[in-house]
């Protein structure tokens, strides 16, 4: 069986699949119409996000059994046709979950000591101490939307910060949640949570999920943290509550102008400016799953997850 690997993965990911008697070749840094020439003679594909896997994709594919995403997020690949089309399609969520978790407490510890804004100052000749007094986490409320992988392992690097952590997560059955955070309803979460993160999916659900209802549907002003997809964020939305008052804080990893398919980003409105000239703001680009270790680990957790799909659909 062959695997065609279209983007850049630590050398595990091929290493594992040989071993395992698959036939790996390389098409690194194909776009669309050359991945197209080549898919139809290979039974997996590996891809990150730089390629959207659309039905005419598929259609031009007979012999695919498996489309291994590196990484997470599969908003760029036409799930249900290609479940369709019997062909599974895997991510490796686990490879990167510790990464996110600690991202995402380094941006909320950013915003509560004004790490960045006071670092700036320093390397400015300034000095202020009282202008940048901090916020404690401990006694806070941490409301965490969907608990999935990157979800719980925030929730696991906020143990011992002595603070309430809740979540909501509408598809995880009852009883999800672990001893020491609480599931609540979305309602209760917007009532009580001096922090919000978000680590959704992008999907047509979540797409501009919030947005100024969202934000105007908390009873205090509140902190928002983002490392799951930009454009679950309105971003005009965010930027007035922020210029309000609505929204103390925003750590975001991740905008809604990213260019995925490039690893930049695409035109930007008034709003991005906006966001950029906040001093309530810490922006980090698309990182926070990027670190050494889990590079390896995504390779060796989608590599594994392949092999179960090849191995089956060969028995």
């Amino acid at each position: 069986m062959n695997v065609l690997i279209s983007d850049d993965v630590h050398p595990v990911l091929e290493q594992r699949l040989t071993e395992a008697g698959l036939v790996c070749r390389k098409a690194l840094g194909s776009d669309y119409d050359e991945l197209l020439t080549l898919v139809q003679d290979f039974d997996a594909l590996v891809v990150r996000s730089k390629v959207r896997i659309d039905r005419a994709f598929i259609d031009r594919a007979p012999r695919l059994r498996c489309i291994g995403r590196t990484g997470a997020g599969m908003e760029t690949i036409d799930v249900d046709y290609a479940s369709r089309k019997g062909i599974r399609c895997v991510n490796s969520p686990e490879g990167n979950r510790d990464a996110v978790g600690e991202h995402t407490l380094g941006l909320l510890l950013s915003l509560f000591d004004k790490i960045c804004v006071a670092d700036g100052e320093v390397r400015r000749g300034l000095w202020q101490r009282e202008a940048n007094r901090g916020l404690e986490v401990k006694g806070r409320t941490v409301g965490i939307i969907g608990f999935g992988n990157m979800g719980s392992a925030f929730a696991q690097r906020l143990r011992g910060f002595e603070c309430e952590v809740l979540a909501y997560d509408k598809y995880r059955p009852a009883g999800y949640a672990p001893q020491g955070v609480e599931a609540c309803t979305l309602e209760s979460l917007m009532a009580r949570a001096d922090v919000v993160s978000l680590h959704v999916p992008l999907t047509d659900e979540t797409r501009h999920m919030v947005d100024d209802r969202f934000l105007r549907s908390f009873s205090h002003p509140f902190f928002l943290l983002n490392t799951s997809r930009g454009a679950v964020v309105d971003t005009s939305a965010l930027a007035d509550a922020l210029e309000r008052g609505w929204v103390l804080g925003a750590g975001l990893d991740v905008v809604e102008y990213e260019d995925m398919s490039r690893d930049g980003l695409g035109d930007s409105a008034e709003a991005w400016q906006r966001l950029l000239r906040s001093p309530h703001t810490v922006l980090t680009p698309h990182i926070a799953g990027w670190t050494e270790e889990s590079k390896y680990k995504l390779a060796a957790v989608l590599a594994d997850k392949i092999i179960a799909v090849l191995k089956s659909e060969k028995c």
